[in-house]
Parts: C-alpha cells; structure tokens; sequence
C-alpha cells in the first residue's frame, strides 16, 4: 500500500478567526523564516526532564541564554511554561514571539501512567503577550480522559481570546506499548489524527519509525519507507499545521541539516529544536539555526 501524498496546510487556506490568524501570521511570517515556515525553540526540558539535560552545557541552565538564542537565532518562537514566561519575557516582550505551555509534568512518575495536569490559564497567556498556547495530550494513556476534559476548557478559551492551540500530541502508557511504542508509525498516525479531530491548530510530533512487532493491521503489513511514513502522519494531521521534534542532541551538525531538509520534503511546515540548538556553544548555535533558515526559505508555505 503506498502512502498518500502529503498536503501542507497554510494560513491562506485555514479558516480562523482574526485573532487567530493575526498571532499565527506574526509567527509564519513576521519572525523566523518568514515564508509561511516555523521553526520553534523548545524551553519546556526543565521541568519534563530534570536539571540533567543542562549538564552537557551548564551556561543552558540559565533560561536568559535560550532567549538570547531565539532572538539572535531568529527563532519564530519560544515555547515554555508560565514561570519562564513571567521571569524571562519582559525584556524580549515584542521581539521574540511566545508560545506559553499551559500543562506539563515530571518525568519521576512512571510514563504508564503519564498524566500532564494544568498549570496555567489561556488569560495568563493573553496578559503576557503570548502569541499560542501549547498543551500535551498524551494519547492512549490511562489518564487521556482527564486530559480530553482539560483540553476541552482550554480549546474553548483558544477560540474565544483568539489564540493559536499547540498540541504536543504524544503517545503514552501500555496500551501504547503493547501495540508497537509510543515511536511507531501506528502511534504516531494516530495522534496526528488526533490532533485534527481535537481541534489543534498546530500539533508537534515525532518522526514514525519502522517497527512493526505488535503494531495492529493494516499498519503491521505497510511496507513504506522513512519518507512514505513521515509523509503520511503529515496528512492525517489534515488541516493542522504539522512541526516534528529534533529530538535529542546530535553532534552532527550536517545530520541536524538533513533532518530539517527531510520533514520539510515530506510537507511539514517546521520543526521544535530544543537541546540540539541550545546544548550548542552559542554562536554555534547561532549559525546552525542561520543553515537551517536556508533550509526552510526553499520550502515556502
């Protein structure tokens, strides 16, 4: 079976309301690539990981150093949580657009039961100048109920205030386990349909990979390669803007590179770069994230 042809969706042809595609456009176009792409700088690793994702860099503990970077870097956003928001923004508020995380959690518990409570409101969002909103919904989890009826309240409060909803749509729990992991084509196909049929107008996700052990038919018997999986999770998202994770850190500064070049080939419109920017030295980082722009000004959107 071969995998359907990716269709990019784009603020032309999404049907939003002003306030929404005033923030999405300021995003798309008015910071970063600036031709209809995002790329996004992850800040949200403190609290899901721990204080050891910093150690390979101490100066990336202090959360000032991934501000400096998303403005020098020309990052389209940052997105982190409502105490990095209301301690760090001020002295960017303008130039450096915001995508505050509303929900989040730790990664102490065991993820068979990953739950990720609120913590913050879409009105903290409006008051600090925010241009969308992120929340994590862990799809197939024992808890995706309470998360469903969380997401509800905030999808409402998106649509009345105007503000672009970010999912992070990850597969979770041993339901997810049992049929493949949370990194499988099936896995992630489903929580990129998910994200549609929830009302997202961006979701963030991470590349399917190629196991196929436990995974339920037809996906089990899907003989597709890295470009036919990625592309097809991209067209479950639908309309629903589509960014993949980078991931974890990786030396490789021209792997990074065909990493970017390969999601936006497959119809991603960007990509959430996190410790592979800033565990970099700084200008190191600065001038990796200036290739990457290269990268996404051919894939306009």
């Amino acid at each position: 079976m071969q995998a359907p042809t990716a269709t990019t969706p784009t603020l032309a042809t999404l049907d939003l309301p002003p306030g929404k595609r005033t923030r999405l456009q300021r995003m798309l176009y008015g910071h970063g690539p600036g031709n209809g792409t995002l790329l996004v700088l992850p800040l949200d690793q403190g609290l899901e990981h721990g204080p050891t994702d910093f150690f390979p860099h101490p100066p990336a503990l202090d959360p000032a150093y991934q501000f400096r970077l998303a403005e020098a870097g020309g990052f389209s956003a940052i997105a982190l949580g409502i105490g990095l928001a209301q301690k760090y923004i001020g002295e960017y508020a303008g130039r450096v657009p915001l995508i505050l995380k509303l929900n989040g959690k730790t990664n102490i518990p065991d993820d068979g039961d990953a739950t990720s409570p609120q913590f913050a409101s879409v009105e903290d969002a409006v008051r600090l100048g925010a241009d969308a909103v992120g929340y994590t919904l862990y799809v197939g989890s024992p808890r995706q109920h309470d998360e469903l009826r969380q997401l509800r309240q905030v999808r409402e409060d998106c649509d009345r205030y105007g503000m672009p909803l970010v999912l992070w749509s990850y597969p979770r729990g041993a339901a997810i386990d049992a049929r493949g992991g949370k990194g499988s084509l099936y896995a992630q196909d489903y929580a990129a349909r998910v994200a549609l049929e929830v009302g997202a107008d961006i979701v963030k996700l991470h590349e399917p990979d190629d196991r196929r052990d436990g995974v339920p038919g037809p996906y089990a018997s899907l003989d597709e390669d890295a470009a036919g999986r990625t592309s097809r999770v991209v067209r479950s998202a639908g309309r629903t803007i589509v960014l993949f994770s980078g991931g974890e850190k990786n030396d490789d500064d021209d792997a990074v590179l065909r990493k970017v070049e390969f999601y936006m080939q497959q119809g991603a419109t960007g990509v959430m770069f996190g410790r592979n920017m800033w565990l970099r030295p700084f200008e190191q980082a600065v001038a990796l994230t200036r290739q990457v722009h290269e990268i996404m000004k051919r894939y306009p959107r």
